[in-house]
């Protein structure tokens, strides 16, 4: 395995947001992480990147980088696309690129980045003037442009219109195909199932149940204390009930 937890926890006070989480992910392989709004998930993928203090072992290519800060992590491989903003407002979208590769003293041309991800034509744009979607996708081109071998994705298609979705989902199954291992959380639960080969249920902190994609949806589990629960919430739009389930991450 690429990436592995063990026994990872991370506690918010008195209250344990992750608690004793172990997960694998492979090289080409896509793991899901689901769960009801405050259950850890995004809390466990800033404990894999090294944002937050975390007990237990994270392993990245066969060595345990428990210890180690992000910078480091991502030197050995490491990509991260957090939910929150991350590009740079100030710099066109092409300097956004440009700027990531030249820390990272890595020679790459930002064009074909901007081309994967379908900025080509906006590549002088200033980030703060592109759409969301556009920024989301720019923000998946800048940690692509690091060429991880693992990548962690907190919610990547949050507020993404058709167009958007389609490329990001687009050039995340082709990197998947030719050997990236992916970790993604979202709640618009269809979309990224789509994408993986296994799921992971977490609720109040803990890995509740792990299962293959086809049958995930199913699992008593799932039904039980996710997507019913979600489904019957009157705040939650009725796509809920296709597995597209409204709500802000945890």
């Amino acid at each position: 395995m690429i990436l592995s937890a063990r026994s990872l926890s991370v506690a918010r006070g008195r209250v344990m947001a992750v608690s004793e989480v172990s997960l694998s992910v492979a090289r080409g392989e896509a793991l899901g992480v689901f769960g009801p709004s405050g259950a850890g998930k995004s809390t466990l993928l800033s404990a894999l990147a090294g944002q937050v203090r975390a007990r237990g072992e994270v392993w990245l290519d066969g060595a345990d980088v428990s210890r180690l800060p992000t910078e480091r992590r991502v030197q050995r491989g490491l990509g991260y696309v957090p939910q929150g903003p991350s590009v740079l407002f100030d710099l066109s979208a092409r300097d956004n690129l440009a700027t990531v590769l030249g820390l990272a003293r890595l020679r790459a041309d930002p064009r074909a980045l901007l081309d994967e991800v379908g900025l080509s034509s906006r590549a002088d744009v200033p980030a703060r003037e592109l759409s969301g979607g556009e920024r989301r996708r720019l923000e998946l081109a800048r940690a692509l442009a690091l060429r991880p071998a693992v990548l962690l994705c907190d919610e990547p298609f949050a507020g993404l219109g058709p167009r958007d979705l389609e490329v990001a989902r687009a050039v995340l199954a082709a990197r998947v195909r030719d050997g990236l291992a992916l970790l993604v959380t979202d709640h618009r639960v269809a979309e990224a199932l789509a994408l993986c080969d296994r799921a992971l249920l977490m609720v109040d902190g803990r890995a509740v149940v792990e299962r293959p994609r086809d049958d995930f949806s199913s699992a008593p589990e799932v039904c039980d204390r996710y997507l019913v629960d979600a489904a019957r919430a009157p705040q939650d739009p009725p796509a809920a009930r296709a597995l597209d389930i409204g709500g802000e991450s945890g």
